[in-house]
């Protein structure tokens, strides 16, 4: 007997509204556990918070609050904060795109910083030629600190999280020899007691800025860090190089029988996220610091990480996400002003992070529980007429 005409457009409808209402369910669902998580690490928070210093959770929390988004001054000191934030966690989703975990971009970061210096203060280059050379120079000492990670993987075999990882305490001593030579970046000064830092950038060599303080004023650096975004964004989505690296970080063995080569793609993925972490260092010294000295950095390629796994690979993410954590370092500051601990963001800042990797883990082993529930539930299925089977 023929089914009627009509019944396959009714599957399809019936199916398309399935998926619509899973699809709603999950979303539902991954409110309810970021809402869930986020009380829980407040609540964790406000404990230690009384716990540490005896000062009143609200307290904390609204003093936070006045040094990030309470007026314009410190609605553009966030954004100042969550610049370079930004830029490192693009070029980081770039690398983990390529299933190149990237761990070495506060390392990036630093050398970066030092090539973009060098070239700004030692070159002696015109007004308008340094700072473009300067963030130019930054992005190639980025990149060639991540390249060494690059060519240890695929000439020796060595692991990217382990050479990364390691290439970071490197860089700390680079900076180190750097900032203490008097022919590199030490400053010159006529003490006879020199500090470990570089000369301060003069104001014509400096990123410009928008507004004055006490008002609003944040570094036009912001721009260029939601251009590389979009741009990252878009190159991600739609052209053949993001497909290729979508490919090779999901199974690189098909990548590689479809020609991919992981090599170039990934080795060069990898190169890539260090350039734009190493652009980093160069907007953070030439727009917000303006001088290199040690731990200058200030956790900043960390923090780039971070806002880089809570993103999941989707670049639009980022944006809200290192707004987040500028927010957090902004209003970190204004905590000494009210005689509260530094520290406390420090602790504050990784349960939220927490809370925010929670849903995502949570989902994904409740799907592979779904799953293997299901597979058994076939197998039984299918062992059940043998059974019988076997029986008659």
């Amino acid at each position: 007997m023929e089914e009627p005409a009509g019944s396959e457009t009714l599957l399809a409808k019936v199916a398309g509204t399935t998926t619509r209402t899973s699809r709603r369910n999950r979303l539902l669902a991954n409110i309810a556990l970021y809402v869930v998580a986020m009380a829980l690490a407040l609540a964790v928070s406000s404990v230690l918070i009384v716990a540490a210093t005896e000062a009143a959770p609200f307290d904390v929390f609204h003093a936070m609050y006045e040094g990030s988004l309470s007026r314009p001054s410190a609605i553009g000191l966030t954004l100042d904060r969550a610049m370079p934030i930004l830029i490192v966690a693009v070029g980081g989703i770039i690398a983990t795109r390529a299933a190149m975990f990237n761990i070495g971009l506060e390392g990036q970061l630093m050398v970066g910083g030092l090539v973009g210096a060098v070239v700004a203060l030692k070159l002696g280059l015109p007004a308008g030629a340094a700072l473009p050379l300067t963030l130019v120079a930054s992005a190639v000492g980025g990149a060639l600190w991540a390249g060494i990670a690059s060519l240890l993987r695929f000439w020796r075999g060595v692991d990217v999280v382990i050479s990364t990882l390691l290439l970071n305490f490197v860089a700390i001593e680079v900076l180190s020899f750097a900032l203490n030579k008097s022919w590199l970046l030490q400053e010159t000064s006529s003490n006879t007691q020199k500090l470990p830092q570089s000369d301060r950038l003069e104001p014509a060599y400096q990123i410009t800025r928008i507004g004055e303080q006490p008002g609003f004023s944040v570094s036009t650096g912001i721009f260029l860090a939601v251009i590389l975004a979009g741009v990252v964004m878009f190159a991600l989505a739609r052209t053949r190089w993001g497909f290729r690296l979508k490919m090779l970080g999901m199974n690189p063995n098909a990548a590689r029988a479809a020609g991919v080569s992981m090599a170039a793609v990934g080795g060069g993925a990898l190169v890539m996220s260090g350039a734009f972490a190493g652009l980093a260092g160069g907007v953070v010294f030439a727009g917000t610091a303006f001088r290199i000295q040690p731990g200058y950095s200030a956790n900043i390629g960390n923090d780039g990480l971070l806002c880089a796994l809570i993103a999941r690979r989707n670049v639009a993410a980022t944006l809200p996400v290192a707004f987040f954590f500028g927010a957090m370092r902004a209003g970190g500051g204004f905590l000494a002003a009210t005689g509260v601990p530094r520290y406390l963001v420090d602790v504050v800042q990784p349960l939220l992070v927490l809370a925010a990797l929670l849903p995502p883990a949570v989902l994904f082993l409740w799907d592979r529980r779904q799953a293997l529930r299901l597979a058994r539930s076939e197998a039984d299925s299918h062992d059940e007429p043998a059974l019988i089977g076997a029986a008659a």
